[in-house]
């Protein structure tokens, strides 16, 4: 099977998340991903592009151009790759460890949950910086 790839600009508002589930959903249909990659996929796309709205740009006068969110999707017979670049503030999620199991809701931390998730799903999670641009990318075994 040939890569295909699939992409959407998007500005970071609250539409953005939205658009973006529903880009990977009619990718997923098309590829016809089982329930659970497309579930993983969704998932993991969700938690960072929400991390990345929510606070990558909450102080907009330190970029130099406007807010900006590129998603692009490519697939081979093996490997699904989810690319999400953004022009926000630095943060390398990968870097920061997610909070200890708690025992109990009442003990359970808020935030930091998300990366473990994706973990979870995902077969490889990067990060990179260049260029004043973030790059996550998110590794999923197609078959």
């Amino acid at each position: 099977m040939p890569s295909q790839s699939d992409t959407l600009d998007l500005v970071p508002d609250q539409h953005a998340v939205a658009a973006a589930m529903q880009w990977l959903e009619g990718i997923a249909e098309r590829q016809a991903w089982p329930p659970k990659l497309n579930f993983g996929l969704s998932l993991s796309l969700d938690e960072a592009l929400t991390n990345i709205v929510s606070y990558a740009f909450d102080d907009p006068a330190q970029s130099g151009s406007p807010p900006s969110v590129a998603l692009s999707c490519s697939q081979d017979s093996e490997w699904i790759s989810l690319d999400i670049v953004d022009n926000g503030r630095p943060y390398d999620p990968t870097k920061s460890p997610p909070p200890g199991l708690a025992a109990t809701l009442d003990d359970a931390q808020i935030g930091g949950h998300g990366v473990r998730l994706m973990q979870h799903y995902l077969h490889e999670l990067r990060y990179a910086r260049s260029g004043g641009r973030n790059r996550l990318t998110l590794v999923a075994r197609a078959a």
